[in-house]
This record gives C-alpha cells, sequence and structure tokens, in this order.
C-alpha cells in the first residue's frame, strides 16, 4: 500500500468550557502548517467524539459542528500529506480509535522511521489497517497485548524512531510527546487554569493563553484533573537535539518563537548574513511575500539598498510548496503573486526567498519580474541549497525533485533565467541560530541524517551525489 506522511499542526486544552472552540482558534492560526484537511476530536469525560474533513479549518467546521463536539477537552489537527492518499478520509486526524483501554484520539506532526517494517510485521500476525498512515503504527503498538500491561505510554513511545511530535486524547487525559531529537516543536501554555498543547507559540496568542515552556525531547507530558505530569520517556542516551531548522526557516509563523527563539528575528538575521556573504549592486530589494519578508529586511538594512514591495500576495491562494500535487503547484504559482511594474521597471532587483526547492515557483516569479520591466533579476535564498531528501516529515522524500541536487548553480541560474544566484552557506545559516549549532538537523543541506533506518542509510549511500555545488 502507498503510505502517507505528514506534515501538520497540533493543537490541545484540557478542563475548558469551550475546548473545541479554542482547538478551532488554535487550528486556525496553525493553517499554514496544512490545508488539506483539519480534525477536532473532543470528550466529556465518558466518549471521545470528533468532526474532521478535508478542506481548510474555516470549511471544515460551522457553528453547528463545533456545537455538537463541544466538550470540555479536546486536541486537532491541520495536515497535508507528502505522499500517498491524501484523498482518503481514513488518513485526516485526529484519528480515533477503540482498543482494550478505551477510545483514544491520536494527532502526529512527523514522521515515523520503521514504520513500513512495523506495519508488514502486524499484517502477518493478522492486523488489518485502515488507513495508509504511518500515525495507525502507534495504535497498533498500543493495543499489542504486551503493552497493554504497561502502566503508561513510555514503552510505546520506545518503540519510535524518527521525527513525531503527538497529542493523545483519552475520555480523562491529555497527553503531548515530543521525540528524543526534538525534530518538531511542541509548546505548553496555560489559559485561566487549562493546560494547552500547541506545535507554535501563535496559536497560544491566538486564545490568549500564557506560554510555559517547550516539551522538552524525549518528554511525555500527562494533563489531567490532577494537573501535569512529566517524564522522560527514554534512555538519555538517545537525547539529542536535532531541532528542524526549515522550521525557523520556512514553516513556522514569523510572530511564533520556535526552539527558543523568535522565528521572523531569526529569519532577519538570515537578511543581514546573506548580504555579507553575497552583495550585489542593485536599486531595490524586494521579498518573495511571505516567506522571505523578514529576510529581505535584513538584507536591505545591512545593504543600505532601499527595500520595497515589489510582489503584491493573492491571500486567497494557499501555500505552493504544501500543496500534495505538481500540477496544483503550477496553478497555483500563477495566480498566487503579481509584479509591481511602477516598483521594479528598469531597476536593477533583488529578489530575497526562504527557499529553492524544486525551482517551479522561483522561476515563474523571475518571469512576472522581467515581464514587470526589471533589467536584472538577483535571487537570493536565505538557506543552502536543498540537495538531500527529508526523511523526517518534509515534503521533499525523493531527490530527484530537488533542483540543486542534480544541477550546479551555473546551471541553476540559466534554469532560472537569473542575473545571479547567491544562497546562505550552512555556517552562516547556523551563525544566526540560538541554540548550538549540533542541536539543529541539517540533513537536507548536508546529507548528515541524525536517525537512520537500514532502508534510509542504504538510500543515503546509494543517493549521495557528487560534490558538483559550492556555496
Amino acid at each position: 500500500m502507498a503510505k502517507a506522511r505528514e506534515y501538520c499542526g497540533l493543537f490541545g486544552i484540557f478542563d475548558c468550557d469551550d475546548a473545541a472552540e479554542k482547538v478551532y482558534y488554535g487550528l486556525y492560526s496553525l493553517q499554514h502548517r496544512g490545508e488539506e484537511s483539519a480534525g477536532i476530536a473532543s470528550t466529556d469525560g465518558k466518549h471521545v467524539i470528533y468532526h474532521k474533513n478535508f478542506g481548510l479549518v474555516s470549511d471544515v467546521f460551522s457553528p453547528e459542528s463545533l456545537q455538537k463536539i463541544k466538550n470540555p477537552h479536546a486536541i486537532g489537527h491541520v495536515r497535508y500529506s507528502t505522499f500517498g492518499s491524501s484523498d482518503s478520509i481514513d488518513n485526516v486526524q485526529p484519528m480515533v480509535v477503540l482498543y482494550a483501554k478505551g477510545e483514544v484520539a491520536i494527532a502526529h506532526n512527523g514522521q515515523l522511521l520503521g514504520a513500513g517494517k512495523l506495519r508488514y510485521d502486524y499484517e502477518l500476525h493478522g492486523s488489518i489497517f485502515h488507513t495508509t498512515s504511518d500515525t495507525e503504527v502507534i495504535v497498533h503498538l498500543m493495543a499489542k497485548p504486551s503493552h497493554l500491561e504497561k502502566p503508561n505510554l513510555s514503552h510505546v513511545l520506545n518503540h519510535l524512531r524518527g521525527a513525531f511530535s503527538l497529542l493523545f486524547l483519552t475520555k480523562d487525559e491529555m497527553v503531548g510527546v515530543r521525540d528524543p531529537n526534538g525534530f518538531r516543536p511542541l509548546s505548553i501554555g496555560k489559559l485561566n487554569g487549562s493546560y494547552v498543547l500547541s506545535s507554535e507559540t501563535c496559536a497560544l496568542n491566538q486564545i490568549g493563553a500564557e506560554f510555559i515552556r517547550d516539551v522538552k525531547p524525549g518528554e511525555v507530558v500527562y494533563i489531567n484533573k490532577d494537573g501535569i505530569k512529566s517524564e522522560i520517556f527514554c534512555s538519555p542516551r538517545r537525547i539529542r537535539p536535532a531541532y528542524c531548522i526549515f522550521e525557523l526557516i520556512y514553516f513556522a509563523r514569523p510572530d511564533s518563537n520556535v526552539f527558543g527563539e523568535n522565528v521572523h528575528l531569526f529569519r532577519k538575521q538570515l537578511g543581514v548574513k546573506l548580504a555579507k556573504e553575497f552583495p550585489v549592486d542593485a536599486d531595490v530589494v524586494i521579498a518573495v511575500p511571505e516567506g522571505g519578508n523578514s529576510a529581505a529586511m535584513g538584507f536591505s538594512e545591512e545593504s543600505g539598498i532601499p527595500l520595497d514591495r515589489g510582489f503584491i500576495r493573492n491571500h486567497y491562494v494557499g501555500r505552493t510548496f504544501i500543496q500534495p500535487e505538481q500540477g496544483n503547484r503550477h496553478k497555483k504559482v500563477e495566480l498566487k503573486l503579481n509584479a509591481v511594474a511602477e516598483v521594479v521597471r528598469g531597476k536593477r532587483v533583488v529578489v530575497v526567498d526562504d527557499s529553492i526547492v524544486r525551482g517551479t515557483t522561483s522561476k515563474s516569479r523571475i518571469k512576472l519580474l522581467r515581464k514587470a520591466g526589471a533589467t536584472e533579476v538577483h535571487l537570493r535564498i536565505s538557506c543552502p541549497p536543498h540537495r538531500f531528501p527529508c526523511y523526517y516529515g518534509i515534503d521533499f522524500q525523493s531527490k530527484d525533485e530537488l533542483i540543486a541536487a542534480n544541477h550546479t548553480i551555473e546551471e541553476i541560474i540559466d534554469f532560472l533565467k537569473a542575473d545571479s544566484l547567491g544562497y546562505l552557506s550552512q555556517e552562516g545559516m547556523l551563525g544566526c541560530a540560538a541554540s548550538p549549532r549540533n542541536h539543529y538537523c541539517t540533513a537536507c543541506f548536508s546529507g548528515n541524517y541524525p536517525v537512520t533506518d537500514k532502508k534510509i542509510a542504504k538510500k543515503i549511500r546509494k543517493k549521495r551525489p557528487k560534490n558538483k555545488i559550492t556555496v
């Protein structure tokens, strides 16, 4: 069967009169993390009920549907799939199941390693799977007879490898989990005595919750009527921080604090460093909204080149990178941006963007600027070239999808029809981060994978590209 792996947003609140409504607003703030589907599961202490469907949060939920799941405890999920069955309602989360210990809802952000093998082993022993999501493997681990005897989730969680931030909801408890590497963010907040769990702090702000702290790598937090309890579910030897640097570069909202630092300020520093590494004579700096906004500010301040709005974004078109099908990306690129001719006509333009993955969107944007009259277009990217697949839940699972993995800088410039191209160095990127440099996962840039299994190790050896590109 095809596998589906997600990059997603999580939000949950325990012991709050209007929990489902609060989760709705939390998911609304996390919509940028996935536009394909949304769901909320809630409980009154007796039964777990849910509502989920395809579409944006505002499309999936109505006042009537929220009223039907109104309960004091709730978790929610927004999703997009990287590949596999993105059109199956069974894959929409939270996943709600009934097993020997009762009903449980599960929401997952990340990608499990070795899930295919675990699934195959369970199927050989008669287990039946209803989805193509790796999240369902967790359910079968929980339901295994020898695991049912354990007092809590720690034993089950020790069987998982890869990237996973998880929310569980039973009839009387909400649980938050972060993998031993802390690939994906997960924060704890509090609202009038009610504990909140969220992928990003911007969603805490949305409902007026106070940020308490991040869930630590390798930590599981249990929230129930007695308050909050924390424990480390794995051996201390397994705890090796490897925060996904792409969260800070691209995914997280600029007003969020992720991995202990503000996203906007981090991106602004990337722009400062980029201007130092790749100076250029130009008349105006423009950002590709929204991802390039903060870095463009830093580039302009450091270079002294004026900043202006050269692109206007159609806010009613979703993010192109997180669309599951390439055809959808092409259509949305065409609709998403329009160049402001009066800003760029007759000028040498520096375009600052957060990344180039496939090259499709960048080429289209440069074409727009040429059509609007720009005499030169110099592209500056606030991260290194993506040269390796991500196996931790981001939508580049194959080296063949990555333009920088298969082409030299000169070839990319020719493909994009740019006058010059500068990628921020890995050294420069990590120099902008608050945590120690070895606390970040840079696998998609460097090929150094913090966690592997046999299947991935084989792919890495097979697909490691020759050293064609220098930055």
